[in-house]
């Protein structure tokens, strides 16, 4: 294994094989199907109640991630019929998407990304959607007058330029793809202009120096200088929160597929080694990566930042070799078997998720934020999952982001 890697015991860890792959995600072409018609035009909530997802309006950060799952089902489905089908909610979904973006619905943050990548950014992908290139387009927009040139970073939420929101946070990396695309559409540089303007700013401040990563940056209003660290999600700031490091994953894999600055693979050997060393014997983190296989085992997991740190690993596999290239499509294995043996739903009938046992925001003695969705499904991770699935098998696909 790689200097990066030092954990022995992953060299035993068994990966997920073909089979094991390509029957998990028929399966969750089948869990998108089997509640289809139940969401009609509503969509699921951030995280489920005991294993539910409860419909609702299409508002908050998440509910791209459950038009990118129709899409990915769409797109592994083999029944024509079933295909139709998945095709006819999802182009709904554009819909609601534009006139979500049209009117100005709850979009006053940073994750327009998040949003627009994996619904509309997709649509017009798959199928050449001008309604989805037209909502993306709007979403671009809007994700640019969040831009800081004080600091060039753009700002995750809170009225903007207010000193106590003056802050960007390690999620944004995976929004700016958004960015990248809409300069490839247009023609216009400004939006690419703006991605690595904060692409620079986030990984000059949000990497310390023992490759653990903070949530939250907050800069300087006057100077553009970094001010401090701090978290919202982690146990407290200066541990490590799980979703975090892999978003950090993940995000420094984009960063270098739309930059080719060779320090970003430097950066993701650093974020990627922390996360990989400080896993539970299983390998699917606790929601902290603080916590380890002590008395902390009460602590509940985060499956999604597995999942979400498996698709960093295949992204950036594209553009490795020899053996660090079979290094991470290997590790990425590795995570996808533990949450397919051990996390993921396999009883339809029980829940509507796809994978069990994640956590949204977890309550510490140290940090703000509000307890939701613990040891519950999320949406992200279920789309996660149903994307790392997909590269795995089918390393040339064409993604969302």
């Amino acid at each position: 294994m790689s200097k990066w890697i030092s954990k022995d015991k992953l060299k035993d860890h068994p990966e997920i094989t073909r089979g094991e792959a390509e029957d998990a995600l028929a399966l969750c072409v089948s869990g998108v199907l089997k509640y289809l018609d139940a969401y009609g035009d509503r969509f699921p909530g951030p995280a489920s109640v005991q294993n539910r997802y409860i419909p609702g309006e299409n508002k908050g950060w998440t509910t791209g991630f459950y038009t990118g799952q129709v899409w990915l089902a769409y797109e592994n489905a083999v029944d024509e019929g079933d295909r139709s089908r998945l095709l006819h909610s999802a182009e709904a979904q554009v819909l609601s998407f534009y006139e979500r973006i049209r009117t100005l619905c709850d979009v006053e943050h940073h994750d327009m990304g998040f949003l627009y990548s994996p619904s509309c950014v997709a649509a017009y992908k798959l199928t050449g959607s001008e309604t989805g290139k037209k909502a993306a387009l709007l979403a671009a927009d809007k994700l640019i007058t969040r831009f800081q040139p004080v600091g060039e970073f753009i700002q995750a939420w809170g009225e903007m330029g207010a000193a106590d929101n003056y802050r960007f946070i390690i999620d944004c990396l995976l929004n700016l793809p958004l960015l990248y695309w809409a300069s490839a559409e247009t023609g216009d540089p400004k939006y690419r202009e703006i991605a690595e303007k904060h692409i620079h700013t986030a990984m000059k401040y949000v990497i310390r120096e023992d490759d653990s990563t903070w949530h939250t940056v907050f800069m300087n209003s006057r100077t553009g200088e970094f001010d401090h660290g701090a978290t919202c999600q982690g146990y407290k700031d200066g541990s490590a929160w799980a979703r975090g490091q892999a978003w950090g994953i993940y995000g420094t894999a984009v960063a270098y597929k739309y930059t080719g600055r060779e320090e970003y693979i430097g950066y993701f050997r650093r974020v990627a080694g922390y996360f990989m060393s400080h896993l539970p014997d299983d390998l699917c983190p606790f929601w902290d990566l603080t916590f380890g296989n002590g008395d902390e085992e009460e602590e509940p997991r985060d499956s999604s930042s597995a999942v979400i740190a498996a698709c960093g690993m295949l992204q950036m596999s594209e553009f490795l070799d020899g053996e660090e290239k079979k290094q991470c499509i290997s590790l990425a294995g590795k995570l996808l078997k533990t949450i397919t043996d051990s996390y993921r739903v396999k009883d339809l009938s029980l829940s509507n998720g796809r994978i069990l046992h994640g956590t949204y925001s977890k309550r510490s003695p140290y940090n703000t934020c509000t307890p939701e969705g613990v040891d519950e499904c999320v949406l992200w991770g279920d789309y996660y999952y149903m994307e790392a699935l997909t590269r795995l098998l089918n390393p040339d696909w064409n993604c969302y982001w």
